[in-house]
């Protein structure tokens, strides 16, 4: 069960940040990759930067469809594996930042996000169960 926390205004973020995303993915990957990373894209990486966009857009389904039963251990178990995803994009990107130089004007701020996100998940699945309140 889920925590005394309510996951659906978390969903809910979730759903529309990672939708969003994932639709400017697959329209203008060109463009996301330059605010983010400061660099351009080839055909190879635009054609993978439109696959993330596909997994970004399913993820936002997900969360969104989730966000209806939020109560459940599928939201919970949503909500666990946002958490890895959130902190893994804020390592990758702080990772390409630090290691390889690469920086655009939305690097930190979105970086800076994945890590607030992702808090928000680690404190939703820390806290008290329902059961045990």
């Amino acid at each position: 069960m889920p925590g005394l926390v309510d996951s659906k205004p978390l969903l809910s973020v979730m759903a529309a940040a990672e939708g969003a995303t994932g639709v400017a993915l697959l329209v203008a990957p060109a463009m996301l990759v330059e605010l983010l990373l400061g660099t351009g894209l080839d055909a190879t990486a635009a054609t993978v930067a439109r696959v993330a966009g596909v997994a970004l857009l399913a993820l936002g389904i997900a969360c969104w469809r989730v966000s209806a039963d939020a109560a459940s251990d599928a939201a919970r178990g949503l909500v666990a594996a946002m958490l890895v995803y959130n902190f893994g994009v804020s390592a990758v990107l702080m990772l390409a930042a630090f290691r390889h130089g690469l920086s655009g004007i939305g690097l930190w701020p979105v970086a800076i996000a994945h890590l607030a996100i992702a808090g928000w998940c680690l404190a939703f699945i820390l806290a008290p169960s329902r059961d045990t309140a």
